[in-house]
């Protein structure tokens, strides 16, 4: 599903680009000023980072995503695409050096390293004096290697261990329609919820809709005993599947006793990334979306709106989990940096 490329998936692209392209240009936007009381006018402005190094796995419209993204913010790019989708990748990013020369701009802002040869990698990671940060987008061995052997900064997009917490308030159609949507609209994407976890008071009432949704579009169903014996055809849980990020049609149920319990569940499990309570209980969502310590939260919403396109940001090169910033999904305004711009009228420190 990652591989595939259609007319859809290809207008996508085109539709992406055209999206970054209308964006404000993210480079020189003061962020913030403010008048010392010596006179000094002090300005934070945005600036490029450099040269990007982005390494990514299978999906050939990171390619187009990430090259607009680093061009948009005044970066460039070097791209180092998986072997599963070298051809696909190569044939992108000739389209984007043709743009890029249409439009006098140089083609080598956006490169392609051209080898599937994982050697490349290794080298990419130990050349500062080229690289200025390294994004890596892929599964977690991929993650682990290139946070074990960069000498360079590394914007990382760790795996996609999502939750949806089923709170006994929720509305029973509204929870039965965002959690069949975060499970199955598009299962391989890393915003797919792979646990639910159910309030215990909600156990009889909004599990049966929710399950008798999901086995009906063709999803496995792992629970707890409680949950077994709601249905039949679920199979037993362990517990290596709430550390599981399936990315196929499975989902873990669990019942906990409460949103502390959902809360705990998700810090200790989770990767970080993005995870959901459907609620009608105004004071249980505001608790649950400040205490889980994920880059999304989300309230009465899918978690596959994880995506930098949903927020509006055109694209994204990736979901960064970690807990510096950037944060979430990066888009243009993420990739850049900023400096302090001072101007006086001729101060002196005393």
């Amino acid at each position: 599903d990652r591989l595939k490329l259609d007319a859809g998936r290809i207008a996508a692209m085109a539709k992406g680009l055209e999206d970054i392209a209308a964006l404000p240009d993210p480079v020189g936007a003061v962020v913030a000023e403010w008048e010392r009381p010596n006179g000094l006018r002090i300005a934070r402005v945005r600036t490029p980072l450099g040269v990007i190094g982005i390494i990514y796995e299978s999906r050939p419209n990171v390619t187009a995503d990430a090259g607009g993204l680093c061009v948009k913010s005044g970066n460039a790019a070097i791209l180092r695409g998986g072997s599963e989708s070298l051809h696909s990748a190569r044939a992108i990013h000739a389209c984007l050096q043709a743009g890029l020369v249409e439009a006098g701009l140089p083609a080598d802002a956006i490169q392609l390293v051209p080898t599937s040869d994982r050697a490349a990698v290794g080298m990419m990671l130990t050349m500062p004096e080229f690289i200025d940060v390294i994004v890596p987008r892929g599964g977690k061995s991929l993650i682990e290697r290139v946070m074990r052997e960069a000498k360079i900064p590394v914007i990382a997009h760790l795996e996609g261990l999502c939750h949806t917490y089923v709170h006994h308030s929720a509305d029973i159609e509204m929870a039965r329609r965002v959690v069949l949507n975060a499970k199955m609209r598009r299962p391989s994407v890393c915003g797919a919820t792979e646990t639910l976890l159910i309030d215990r008071a909600a156990v009889t009432t909004h599990l049966p809709p929710i399950l008798a949704a999901l086995f009906d579009a063709g999803c496995e169903v792992r629970g707890t005993e409680e949950v077994q014996r709601l249905d039949k055809r679920v199979v037993p849980a362990t517990e290596q599947d709430w550390w599981t990020e399936y990315l196929d049609a499975i989902i873990s149920v669990k019942v906990v006793d409460g949103v502390d319990e959902a809360i705990r569940h998700i810090n200790h499990y989770g990767s970080h990334h993005t995870d959901a309570i459907v609620a009608s209980d105004e004071a249980v969502a505001q608790r649950f979306l400040d205490a889980v310590d994920s880059s999304i939260v989300l309230h009465n919403a899918s978690t596959q709106f994880a995506d930098g396109g949903e927020f509006g940001f055109g694209a994204e090169i990736g979901i960064s989990t970690g807990r510096l910033p950037p944060r979430g999904p990066v888009g243009a305004e993420q990739l850049t940096t900023y400096k302090y711009v001072v101007r006086g009228n001729g101060q002196t420190r005393p």
